[in-house]
């Protein structure tokens, strides 16, 4: 794991930053005890340039006989990884990239919250008490 901040401390971050998370699965090899490994690269790059952080690792993929020998199939065909092992990988790296960012002191991360529509009325307030 690798978090480098590339903007200056004592500068202000900008008020615009744009984040980009990308999953590199470099592939899925069958381990002697019937697991399967997947070796991974999560990166972060962050707009303009203020931070990139980094982590390799490697997924062990554990589950039934013939759904494993299905995951080897298709990635000898060539096809993505299942859905479960990339969102896996992407929640578990997501937290130590959350964790390396707070320590190098630039925002994590995370998607924006959405904003609530503005043609929606707020909800009342209930004035009654009850103990």
């Amino acid at each position: 794991m690798t978090g480098e901040r590339l903007w200056e401390v004592e500068k202000d971050l900008p008020a615009q930053i744009q984040i980009a998370v990308n999953i590199n699965v470099l592939g899925i090899e069958e381990q002697s005890d019937g697991s399967l490994r997947s070796p991974f690269v999560f990166t972060v790059n962050f707009t303009p340039a203020i931070a990139q952080i980094s982590i390799k690792g490697r997924a062990r993929i554990q589950g039934e006989k013939d759904e494993l020998q299905r995951i080897l199939q298709e990635q000898k065909e060539k096809k993505a990884p299942p859905a479960q092992i990339l969102q896996a990988i992407s929640s578990t790296a997501i937290a130590e990239a959350i964790l390396i960012s707070k320590t190098i002191g630039i925002p994590p991360p995370l998607p924006p919250l959405p904003t609530p529509p503005a043609n929606q009325a707020p909800p009342k307030a209930d004035s009654r008490y009850t103990a």
